[in-house]
Parts: C-alpha cells; structure tokens; sequence
C-alpha cells in the first residue's frame, strides 16, 4: 500500500527479508545465507518457530501445539543432519488409539486393527488393507475433484466410513467435512504408512529439547552466515516502486529489500499485498478459508494411559484428538510432569475460543472421566492454552485449482505458506521443503533483474 519515492537499493549483496520465522522462512533464509543473499527474517513473536513455537514447562521447552516428525521425513533429517544435530532426534514407536461407543481402542498395529471390535471382521480387512490402496494410487491429480468421504465409501465400504473415519472427518472439519478432498486424505495415509516399523508399529521421531532448539540451531547458522533473524518485529506494510518490492515495514523501522518472501497465513499475506496487486488475486488469496484451532495442555501428576495418540470418535466429545506428549517424550524433560494435549479445530466465530483456560479445561472434565474412569481434576498441575485463527486450510474438492503459485503479481514478492503444500498436510518437513523452494525462486529473479 505504500509507494516508497526512494530508488531501489544500490547492488551489493543482495536484500531479502523473509516474513515469518516458521520453519518455512527459517528454511528459506538459511538457504539464502548459504548462496551469498543477506536474508533478514522478521518475527512477530518473542521467538522462532512459527506453529512451532513453544513455551517453558520445568526446565524444558514444549511445544504450544503437538508436533512431531515421521521417519519419512527426508528435508527434515538432511537438515538435521547437516547441522551435525542427528544425534539429537529421537526414533520410538508409539501407541495410538481410537476412541468410540465410550470405549477406547487401541490401534497401533495390524494385528490391533484385526481385533478392533467395533468392525466386524469383513470391516477390519478393510480398514487394514486402506494404506495399501492408498500406496497403489500414484496419482494425487486423479483424486482432487473427488471427496474423501465418497472415496473412502469406496475403498472401505460404508460400515468403516461410518465408524472410523466419517467421526475424525467431521470432528476436524465440522460443516466442511464432504467436501474435503481424497487427495489430501490420501496423502495422509501414504506418509504414515511410510513411517512404520517392521511390525507394522508406527514410529515416530521427536527433537531432544524440543522443537525450539532445532529453531535456534538454525537461527543461529542463519546468523553465522551473515543473515539476521528479528523477533518481535510485526511486518505491517510493503513498499513498492515501479511494480517491484523494494521494502518491508516492521515494528516502525524500514528494512530495504531486493526480494520478499511471505511466510504467514494468506489472510496476512493478501492484507500485506493490498493495494500493491490486483484486486482479483487479492480476491483469489482470502477464498481459501481456514479452521481456527485451539489447545488446552494439561499438567499432569500422572499418566492418563500408555497411548501417545487417541483420535477421538465421539460426536459430543469437545475434541478430536487427545494427545500424551510424555507417552512420546519423557515426563522426566518436564520435572516429571505428564503432558497432554486437548485439540479442537473450530470455525473462527466459535465461542469456546473465548472461554479462558481454566473455563476450557473444566469444560473437559467430565469428558475426559468418561475417557479414563481412573482421571480426577486433582491430577492437573497446571493449564496452559494456545490458539492461533488459521491454523487448518479446508482443503475442499478443487482445492488444486485454489492453491496460489508462489510467484505474486508484485515482482520480487514470493509466497510460501501452509496452505501451498497440497496434497501434503502440513508438517515441518514440508515447511522446510517449500522454503528451499521458494528460496531458489528467489535467487532465480534477483538473478535476472
């Protein structure tokens, strides 16, 4: 919105400020740094991290929402390992679980899914033989007009779509639950499928202190090669001159730039570009909606069971998944304290995003004793709540078509968010991913101007 009257900035070493420092700008950013770029990643948190982020519990740093990585996670291991930091990931298998008809389920292997029995036994093959189908289908393309649930009716029948996969469709995406397309669905089944052990046991992998100190170890590597990472610095305004970047504006300072590289939600993103693109791509970057999401984590004095995951298939429960971080990571990195995320994804207008932490937690109280007989309100330590407005894009049938290029009208302005990753869900290994992409597009225009 701000035509800046200042030339561009003389040549030199090059001027790119990422706008966010997720792991998507922090990816980018460091790839930057390394071909010779001067990035600058502005943050409008205290901290990296982006989704990522975390906050103090004991002695250690916890994620605000549940993260973790799969073992097929390829950009994020060569990261890791080229930090020499591969002796800090953790590989275990997990338990997982399914919450139905007010019993809990187990379902962490083949061998749970055959005595699953809330399915009769025709409905377990099925369900069983789903990543299979799933790995046979090569073609992501074939699936996006096509939604999930008509898909997964087909491949598994109505009785599994009923009892399994219909209640995690909806709990998720509520209204939008038809209309969520097979090929995202599809691509969650191949990635975990991929991350299985010899027994068909999910693994799963987790960074030792956590995911901040992966955000630091890259901040700080970005900042060995010339790069600076500025936290609590909102970016609130581009500046333009002759069609082209030339400026960011954040936290009332200017910082010149050749390129820019825009890393939050495309809400965010269409605000920053306002004025300075055309009113219909504007219009084409806020018809992707969202899902608000909001997590209530519990301290605890005690475990809740010895599952890491239970997906929640109860209609009148408040949340789709319940999360034992310490069932994956040890209670002992928490002074001892058993974590647990409560995750509920909602529209933006929902109230119980309102509703202040201890109010959202007594709301689960009853809910959770119905889970664990064995729970009791006097086991919780501390609550915390996070919550951030777009946190899920509905990623309805067509979405291919929706997904914008990271290329924007405004020449030297680039777009890599989370909702550009389709087919993938979203993940840091795709967030890194993206980022080096993104990055090379970068170095591409600055080269040609």
């Amino acid at each position: 919105m701000i035509e800046d009257p200042r030339a561009r900035p003389s040549r030199g070493p090059q001027n790119v400020v990422v706008v966010g420092a997720g792991f998507t700008g922090l990816a980018a950013a460091r790839d930057l740094a390394r071909r010779g770029l001067r990035p600058t990643v502005l943050e409008a948190e205290p901290d990296p991290g982006g989704l990522a982020g975390s906050f103090r519990v004991g002695d250690g740093r916890l994620e605000r929402f549940y993260h973790h990585w799969f073992t097929s996670d390829r950009h994020l291991m060569d990261l890791v390992a080229e930090l020499g930091l591969s002796h800090q990931l953790i590989t275990r298998p997990v338990g997982t679980g399914l919450y139905y008809a007010n019993a809990l389920f187990r379902l962490s292997s083949p061998l749970d899914v055959l005595t699953f029995s809330a399915l009769s036994l025709p409905g377990r093959v099925r369900l069983g033989m789903l990543p299979l189908i799933a790995l046979a289908t090569r073609r992501w393309q074939d699936l996006d007009d096509i939604a999930a649930s008509a898909w997964l009716r087909r491949a598994c029948g109505e009785e599994v779509y009923r009892v399994v996969w219909e209640p995690l469709l909806r709990g998720k995406f509520g209204v939008h639950a038809d209309t969520v397309s097979a090929a995202w669905f599809w691509s969650k089944l191949r990635l975990r499928g991929a991350s299985r052990g010899r027994a068909g046991h999910e693994q799963l992998v987790y960074f030792r202190g956590g995911f901040a100190a992966l955000a630091d170890a890259i901040v700080r590597d970005i900042e060995a090669k010339g790069g600076r990472v500025v936290t609590g610095a909102p970016v609130t305004a581009l500046a333009a001159r002759d069609g082209r970047v030339t400026g960011v504006t954040a936290g009332g300072a200017h910082y010149p730039a050749d390129a820019v590289i825009i890393t939050t939600p495309l809400p965010e993103a269409a605000g920053l570009l306002s004025g300075l693109a055309p009113d219909d791509y504007i219009k084409r970057l806020r018809r992707i909606r969202y899902l608000a999401n909001r997590c209530i984590i519990l301290e605890l004095d005690r475990s809740l069971s010895n599952l890491y995951w239970i997906n929640v298939n109860d209609p009148e429960f408040p949340f789709v998944g319940v999360i034992e971080h310490t069932n994956f990571a040890r209670a002992a990195d928490y002074g001892g304290r058993h974590i647990v995320y409560l995750s509920r994804y909602c529209t933006q207008d929902d109230p119980f995003l309102s509703l202040s932490p201890q109010d959202a937690a007594a709301y689960t109280t009853g809910h959770l004793r119905r889970m664990f007989p064995s729970f009791d309100p006097g086991m919780i330590l501390a609550v915390h709540s996070w919550q951030t407005r777009s946190a899920q894009p509905i990623v309805e049938t067509g979405y291919a078509k929706l997904v914008p290029s990271h290329e924007t009208p405004l020449a030297g302005v680039f777009l890599a968010t989370m909702a550009q990753v389709y087919p993938e869900d979203r993940g840091t290994n795709y967030a890194i991913r993206d980022g080096y992409k993104v990055a090379g597009l970068v170095v591409s225009d600055l080269a040609a101007v």
